[in-house]
């Protein structure tokens, strides 16, 4: 039986201000109040797991044990089939750079390691979501979401972030980078799992 919110704060341990503000409409009509973790001065942690829900729990109980507040963690990112599920937990790595993360140069990597193993199209991938509620008592709850395509090349749009200009969705002929924000978090695979964590502690 999923343990139901039932108080008034909820901290999402993110310094991620587009996640942050997603969540916090998402969570608006059930009257809960969302603090971010740059507004309580929080460290992120060192995330040492090799799986998203390893790395999202990490983030959700060092918070929720730092605040007293039960506390949102996720850990997404884009899993290739044709690369046995890289670059995974590494995602946001691909990108790293001396200067910042620059996922124009994460993208080409991707599209350079498809083309060294011949992948075939479609070149399929999914882009994955763990959440992870952690109450000060130790308790959590995960929450998973996933949202299947293929990846294109050349890249194609100018909204979103990460490897949305790359990824197209299923059922769709335009990548996440060419959608309406709006129309991307209905579908996205952090929507799916935020819907899934609203109906499993505020259902």
């Amino acid at each position: 039986m999923t343990r139901k919110f039932d108080g008034d704060r909820l901290l999402v341990a993110t310094h991620n201000q587009g996640k942050l503000a997603e969540i916090t409409e998402i969570l608006a009509p059930h009257g809960v109040s969302v603090v971010g973790a740059a507004q309580m001065d929080l460290p992120e942690p060192e995330e040492t797991e090799n799986t998203f829900v390893g790395n999202a729990r990490i983030k959700a109980h060092a918070a929720a044990t730092a605040t007293g507040l039960p506390a949102l963690a996720d850990d997404s990112g884009i899993t290739i089939d044709a690369l046995g599920g890289a670059p995974g937990v590494y995602t946001a790595d691909w990108a790293e750079t001396p200067n910042g993360r620059d996922f124009i140069r994460a993208m080409t990597r991707a599209n350079d390691e498809l083309t060294a193993v011949n992948a075939a199209d479609p070149r399929l991938a999914q882009f994955r979501c763990t959440l992870v509620i952690a109450w000060p008592d130790g308790h959590d709850e995960v929450f998973e979401g996933v949202m299947p395509g293929q990846l294109v090349w050349p890249i194609r749009g100018a909204h979103g972030f990460g490897y949305d200009p790359m990824f197209q969705p299923d059922g769709y002929d335009i990548t996440c980078a060419q959608m309406d924000p709006a129309e991307k978090n209905q579908i996205s695979h952090r929507g799916r799992a935020l819907k899934q964590f609203v109906a499993g502690c505020f259902g």
